[in-house]
């Protein structure tokens, strides 16, 4: 474990410097709350030395120095609010244990915002002056899931936390990672390298302390998605942030600020750098979310649903007619496709291949011309043709998209009496169909049976092994 430890610690302590990997010198990587009595400062950028910076003043990597002078809600760590979040076991431990040991360490980013509005919080980052060696020193199970950006797992009674190290950034030359990052930042720096407000908050679990530089806390109770700082820089930076901004209004019903949304356009180019599969992740939040009519308005009027599905065919609004199932949305919002069209969508975005099976289906399926006029016969054909897997599916579809209202609940009916539906669902086999007609082996038997089935579909009351021998037997 130390020679791990040992070797780990080698490589986090290298940063590129023109080209070549170097060690830094060592007081560049002390984190600056350790040698600046106080911790993080009051709304002022703080240089390695620990002064405080002059105006104008930028971080060493050129970019995030956090802004001069007091944030709307006081900034800095002293004198923050304190309250009481429902903070999980083994990220409070996590939390405790880098205390004792003398470092900073807040749980951070959409656990806190998820904790203040009260929602369920699916995970718990740490953010920590401790460097990632010193984490991996400090438990005894450790993953070192991203030491080069600074990130260790920590696992507490079978609990992964992310444990991130205060980091700067420098550039984002592919608008998808930072070139390289720097440690022994102050967390209001770490904070402002961040997305958007909301996420832009950290939580002391131990002391209730909030540390809320950018008013975070303030634009949850105004509903309100606020980038950190500049947005146009923000959103050049990493072309994924635009999805994330309209998947949170999905997510959270919120309203996206005027000076982020209109920075959303001019990051088109940073969005088209990202690969088709982190696209297609944020999609399918986006689509399984509440409000996914809400996110996917956003990403109309803002040119982001152009640019990542331009072969939707149907209006936003058909969204909110489906429940909340993302292949299923998404297959409603592209139903004017065709077949072949369907199939190089679901691959340029990288679907799974039982997504990508369940939209041509629905697809494929949900164009049926259903009318008043259909008998229950027809409906259990319909099903029989989309397959028992996918006959709500593409029921679901031609309901939103084509007006067959009550398609879905006729198709429910015949799944759950478990109608015959298929060949295989008939109360005799090939064998049977064999023996009977005395063939042997061939399309024959397949043909029969394929007649069978259509009898039964016009009346199950002839799934019987009687009943269908004797249609057998007379040629039909």
């Amino acid at each position: 474990m130390l020679s791990r430890v040992r070797r780990v610690s080698r490589a986090v302590r290298r940063r590129r410097i023109g080209g070549r990997t170097a060690p830094p010198r060592r007081r560049d990587l002390r984190p600056v709350a350790r040698r600046r009595r106080g911790g993080v400062g009051r709304g002022a950028a703080v240089e390695r030395t620990g002064r405080r910076a002059p105006a104008g003043h930028r971080s060493p990597s050129g970019r995030h120095a956090a802004p001069r002078g007091p944030s709307r809600c006081g900034g800095g760590v002293t004198g923050d609010p304190r309250i009481d979040l429902p903070v999980a076991r083994p990220a409070r431990t996590v939390c405790r244990v880098l205390r004792g040991a003398g470092h900073e360490a807040y749980v951070v980013g959409g656990a806190v915002r998820d904790a203040l509005l009260g929602r369920p919080v699916a995970e718990w980052d740490v953010t920590t002056g401790a460097l990632p060696d010193e984490v991996m020193a400090l438990f005894r199970r450790t993953i070192p899931t991203g030491v080069d950006h600074g990130t260790v797992t920590v696992v507490i009674g079978g609990t992964p936390i992310e444990v991130t190290t205060y980091r700067g950034e420098g550039t984002y030359s592919d608008a998808r990672r930072p070139d390289e990052v720097h440690f022994g930042v102050p967390l209001r720096e770490d904070l402002a390298r961040r997305d958007f407000t909301i996420n832009a908050i950290a939580y002391d679990p131990d002391s209730g302390r909030l540390v809320d530089p950018f008013d975070g806390r303030g634009d949850l109770e105004r509903r309100v998605l606020r980038a950190v700082g500049d947005p146009r820089e923000r959103f050049r930076e990493d072309g994924l942030r635009v999805m994330r901004a309209v998947r949170f209004v999905a997510a959270l019903g919120f309203d996206v600020d005027p000076a982020t949304e209109a920075a959303i356009p001019g990051a088109l180019p940073s969005l088209r750098k990202v690969s088709a599969e982190r696209v297609r992740v944020e999609l399918f939040k986006l689509l399984a979310a509440p409000h996914a009519a809400r996110g996917l308005a956003v990403a109309e009027r803002t040119g982001v649903l152009d640019a990542i599905l331009p072969e939707r065919s149907e209006p936003i609004a058909v969204v909110d007619a489906l429940p909340p199932d993302a292949p299923l949305r998404f297959a409603a919002l592209i139903a004017g496709a065709d077949a072949r069209t369907a199939g190089r969508v679901a691959r340029r975005l990288r679907l799974s291949n039982e997504d990508r099976r369940r939209v041509e289906r629905a697809i494929e399926h949900g164009r049926a011309a259903y009318g008043p006029g259909w008998t229950d016969a027809d409906v259990r054909r319909f099903v029989a043709r989309a397959g028992r897997a996918h006959a709500m599916d593409a029921a679901l579809v031609a309901r939103a998209v084509h007006g067959a209202a009550d398609l879905p609940d006729r198709v429910r009916a015949v799944l759950d009496r478990g109608e015959p539906v298929a060949v295989g669902d008939l109360a005799i086999t090939g064998a049977d169909v064999m023996r009977i007609l005395g063939v042997p082996p061939g399309p024959e038997v397949g043909r029969a049976l394929d007649r069978l089935l259509d009898a039964v579909l016009e009346d199950p009351s002839q799934n019987t092994p009687d009943a269908l021998a004797a249609r057998l037997a007379a040629g039909e």
